[in-house]
């Protein structure tokens, strides 16, 4: 079973940047189209940013500017880059499908707090 592993997360200041990877254990990720979620404190997991298969690039407003969603086949790897972070930027980022098909993975904590 493929298993999605995030890492990367941290503390960070307010206006300060991080980038956020996800591994996936075999070669599938060239096979679909990946996103970002984040489940904020209080909140249910929400969709962040989007790469389809074709190279597009989708982001919700609130992120639009700042992040920056980018794979590598070979590596079987998903990145953010987040940038100009805020607050509102905190909580547990995971990567999985379009449409989440996969099985979520422990996910990656991210707190910008000054």
């Amino acid at each position: 079973q493929v298993r999605l592993v995030e890492s990367g997360g941290g503390l960070v200041q307010p206006g300060g940047s991080l980038r956020v990877s996800c591994a996936a254990s075999g070669s599938i990720l060239s096979a679909y189209g990946m996103s970002w979620y984040c489940q904020s404190p209080g909140k249910q997991r929400e969709w962040v940013a989007t790469l389809t298969r074709g190279g597009t690039t989708n982001y919700r407003d609130s992120v639009k500017g700042r992040f920056t969603i980018s794979r590598d086949n070979a590596k079987n790897t998903v990145y953010l880059q987040m940038n100009s972070m805020k607050s509102e930027d905190t909580g547990v980022y995971y990567c999985n499908t379009q449409g989440a098909l996969l099985p979520w993975g422990q996910g990656t904590q991210v707190t910008v707090s000054s």
